[in-house]
């Protein structure tokens, strides 16, 4: 019996957490496998309701969860940062979830602006570290408003969280047909932080024989990510640059529709959602696409092991792209929310 905390939050994060939980119901139980779900209201509205954003009590019961499915967060009438670090970062951090997990991978039947690309081109991984880097939150500002103001943004990278990030990363690689890590970097620019990330990997690699290793400057990544994205199978690389070019990943995948992720810890309390934002001016029309947050759920049964589950939402998913009812994936597509999520499970 799996304890699952449900976080829709706020804008259209309820609406698709709502197809989610459908699809999921459907997967487990032609599976037999049982969980039960708690719910829990944080987001924006709770936040002008009451001045709380994640309250210690929560907290602690988050920590005792086996996962935590999550919708959106961002409130227009909340000014923008507090919520994010409030719900996001504060989760991330203190749950220690050093991963951040980002499949980029283009289904049949989804339209990609990459020429003469396809699914067979499209398909690789990419390993963020979630927890340390220029998110650290690390700096200050002197003379602020002044003309004089001083601001500085420390990166802030440990042996430790590289190492494991890397480590996890080469285990992924291992798993996988094509079996090839690309580390990404700027370690010609950022000598001592890069200079880390460098040695870490390349201590790590010779643990790991059998993976093909490669290297590619965040810069000429974004470029090949376009140009040639097959030759990428898992990508490693630090928090900035993977929070960039997994915007990019989720673009050539089809957009945000179908971008599906998890924040991990192995050892603990793993998160997973949605990567799109909450679309405010959305919230309620019943028009968002709810792929990528039936995808996240799939990502969270994977992860807890339930490898059945997993790959019948998947499979359901790439069915339901595939045969052209869901549209265009826009919110011009014609195809309501809950309808989308009904053919999903239509498809288990």
């Amino acid at each position: 019996m799996y304890k699952i905390a449900v976080l829709p939050c706020d804008g259209v994060g309820p609406e698709v957490v709502a197809e989610g939980l459908k699809v999921l119901q459907v997967a487990c139980d032609k599976h037999e496998v049982q969980y039960e779900t708690v719910e829990y209201d944080v987001g924006g509205d709770r936040y002008l309701r009451t001045g709380e954003v994640l309250p210690d009590s929560v907290m602690d019961e988050l920590r005792e969860m086996d996962a935590i499915y999550l919708g959106a967060v961002g409130h227009p009438d909340v000014p923008p940062g507090i919520l994010e670090k409030g719900i996001l970062l504060a989760l991330r951090f203190e749950l220690d979830q050093y991963i951040n997990l980002r499949p980029v991978k283009l289904y049949p039947g989804v339209d990609t602006p990459l020429k003469d690309k396809g699914p067979e081109d499209i398909d690789f991984v990419v390993v963020r570290e979630n927890t340390e880097g220029l998110y650290a939150g690390a700096g200050g500002a002197v003379r602020k408003g002044t003309p004089h103001e001083v601001a500085t943004q420390t990166a802030i990278y440990t042996r430790m969280g590289t190492e494991r990030c890397v480590r996890y990363a080469f285990e992924l690689a291992g798993e996988r047909e094509q079996k090839k890590l690309t580390l990404v970097d700027k370690a010609n620019v950022l000598t001592y932080g890069h200079d880390l990330w460098t040695r870490a990997f390349a201590e790590v690699a010779e643990e790991y024989p059998d993976i093909e290793t490669d290297h590619a400057y965040v810069d000429a990544s974004c470029m090949w990510m376009v140009k040639n994205p097959e030759w990428f199978d898992v990508i490693v690389t630090c928090n900035l640059f993977g929070d960039i070019i997994t915007d990019l990943g989720a673009m050539i995948q089809g957009g945000m529709g179908v971008a599906a992720g998890g924040n991990i810890n192995p050892e603990g309390v793993s998160m997973f959602e949605p990567i799109h934002g909450s679309a405010p001016k959305y919230t309620g029309k019943n028009v968002i696409c709810p792929i990528a947050a039936i995808s996240a759920a799939g990502m969270m049964m994977e992860h807890l092991g339930e490898k059945e589950v997993g790959k019948a939402i998947d499979s359901a998913v790439a069915q339901a792209l595939a045969s052209g009812k869901l549209g265009d994936l826009s919110t011009r597509s014609g195809v309501k929310t809950t309808e989308a999520g009904d053919l999903v499970a239509s498809l288990i």
